[in-house]
This record gives C-alpha cells, sequence and structure tokens, in this order.
C-alpha cells in the first residue's frame, strides 16, 4: 500500500497530536485528583520553597485546581480531532505557556517542565504543519471589507460608540468600587 505526502503528513499528525492528547489526559486529571489536602502545611509563606507555595497555592482552592484540570482535558479533547485540532492547538497553549511560566518561576521539577515545553513544541508543529489553512484563515479573518459611507455617518457611528464606551466605563467604575 503507497501513502502519498499528503497520508504521511496526516499519519504523522495524528501520532504527535495523541502524544499532547494523553498528556492533557494525565496534567488535566491529576490536577482533579491529587490536590487534596495540599494546603494543609505548617510553615510560613517565606518558609516555603517554591514547589510547595505552588502546591499550597493550588491545594488552597479546590475549584481552581479542578477548572485548570477540566480545561487541560477539553483542550486535549479538541486536539484528539482533526476537525477542531486547531482551536485545540491554540486553547491547549494558553493552559500549557501558563504552565511552563508557573513551573520555570516556582521551579517545579524539571520533568514536568520538559513535558509541557514538549507538548508545546508538538503544539507549534501541528501548527506548522497545518499552515495553510491558518493562512486562510487569516486571511478572512483580516480582510478589509470595501464600505462606502460619508463621513458625516462615519463620525456618527464613532460619537454612539463612544458613548456607549463612556457609559459602560462609568457602569464598570461603580461596580467595582467598594461599598
Amino acid at each position: 500500500m503507497n501513502f502519498n505526502k499528503k497520508d504521511q503528513v496526516v499519519i504523522f499528525e495524528n501520532a504527535i497530536s495523541w502524544i499532547v492528547v494523553l498528556g492533557m489526559f494525565i496534567y488535566g486529571f491529576g490536577k482533579i485528583l491529587q490536590f487534596d489536602g495540599a494546603a494543609e502545611i505548617d510553615k510560613t509563606v517565606a518558609e516555603l520553597k517554591g514547589m510547595e507555595l505552588m502546591w499550597a497555592f493550588y491545594g488552597y482552592s479546590k475549584a481552581f485546581a479542578l477548572t485548570l484540570g477540566v480545561f487541560e482535558i477539553v483542550g486535549g479533547i479538541l486536539i484528539l480531532f482533526r476537525r477542531t485540532r486547531l482551536i485545540g492547538c491554540l486553547f491547549t497553549s494558553t493552559i500549557l505557556i501558563n504552565v511552563i511560566i508557573q513551573d520555570i518561576i516556582f521551579e517545579i521539577p524539571i520533568g514536568a517542565l520538559r513535558a509541557a515545553i514538549l507538548y508545546q513544541l508538538i503544539i507549534l508543529i501541528i501548527l506548522w504543519l497545518n499552515r495553510e489553512r491558518i493562512k486562510k484563515v487569516l486571511k478572512v479573518l483580516l480582510e478589509k471589507k470595501k464600505i462606502k459611507q460619508t463621513k458625516t455617518k462615519l463620525f456618527l457611528k464613532f460619537l454612539i460608540a463612544f458613548g456607549i464606551f463612556v457609559g459602560l466605563r462609568i457602569f464598570e467604575y461603580y461596580l467595582t468600587i467598594k461599598w
């Protein structure tokens, strides 16, 4: 059986995608399961090492760790299917970049950092393999539409938008001030 170049690329892309998917499932379910009691530390904050501080932070709010775990699992599911793979790669990249930064700053053991970097590099390879699709999407999103309007109408639209903006900022101010 002969596989053409396109078939070979699809096979390769699927194989490397599954690495990220499995990693996201493992780390996602890990976050859901592993942080019980992690906030119960008998040291002051100043005495904690980076890893202990991060562990306590995640353990303090089970909902936060659960949310991150679910996001990692959702990212893995999106990457699993070719139709949603690019969205999954972008979604998962935001999570992985955050994980990489935390792993570096909080001095997490090097294995976890290497895994996160590996998954992010694989995502970049997947995006590279799909660069033509990405170019088409960007072209559609960024195309300049020629709309013929008078300067008066454009100015009026601007003034209305600015008025709405000011109103929303005032609303935001009163919503966020301390009572």
